[in-house]
């Protein structure tokens, strides 16, 4: 099999890494989450740290030294992510990894748009805002008792505002996209379908 770049975006919890790993695993491909990237400059910009400059000195160690899934270093990467500075200097790594044989699977917000915008399959993943934000819940309420489902729902609808009104890069599905609404499925529909798909254009 050639080299092959497997492209899926969509907004926060709207299935996209969960599947991503799937496929990848499937498929025995690489595979980043381009959020975590993000994530991890997050990390460090509430450490203090410049985010043009955490980006530029992103190492993969940063990866693995923050808890990522925290809602505050959620915000922030969102934060981080509208700086076309940031997104630049994290462009080089994506468009790298993304050449690993024998292919690679990433996801994100931009990855079919501005990352990968020749890549073989493109993906938009999607959920309407109540099933996202009850996901995020139920993922999170096992670390953090206290929060709340309303809370999180505000979070989501501010994070899509953010991505999807930025200058640098927002958040658009690529008009050559396969298009799945991920609401009613459950992880393992999400995949098989998702999965399908693909097979149909390898």
């Amino acid at each position: 099999m050639s080299q092959t770049v497997i492209a899926i975006d969509g907004p926060a919890a709207s299935g996209k890494g969960t599947v991503s790993k799937a496929i990848s695993e499937k498929l025995q491909f690489n595979y980043l989450d381009t959020g975590k990237l993000y994530r991890a400059i997050g990390a460090k910009y509430l450490e203090g740290y410049p985010p043009v400059d955490a980006a530029q000195s992103l190492d993969s160690n940063d990866l693995d030294k923050y808890d990522l899934k925290k809602p505050e270093i959620a915000q922030a990467a969102s934060e981080v992510a509208s700086i076309p500075e940031v997104r630049a200097a994290l462009l080089e790594f994506q468009r790298n990894f993304s050449q690993k044989m024998p292919g690679a699977v990433l996801d994100g917000r931009d990855i079919g748009t501005i990352v990968c915008p020749n890549a073989k399959i493109k993906i938009f993943l999607t959920a309407s805002l109540e099933a996202r934000a009850k996901r995020r819940f139920i993922e999170l309420y096992k670390h953090d008792k206290e929060i709340s489902f309303e809370t999180i729902l505000k979070q989501i609808r501010e994070r899509d505002k953010r991505d999807q009104t930025r200058s640098s890069s927002p958040m658009v599905a690529a008009s050559d996209a396969k298009k799945f609404d991920t609401s009613e499925l459950t992880i393992t529909e999400a995949v098989d379908k998702v999965f399908s798909y693909i097979q149909t254009k390898l």
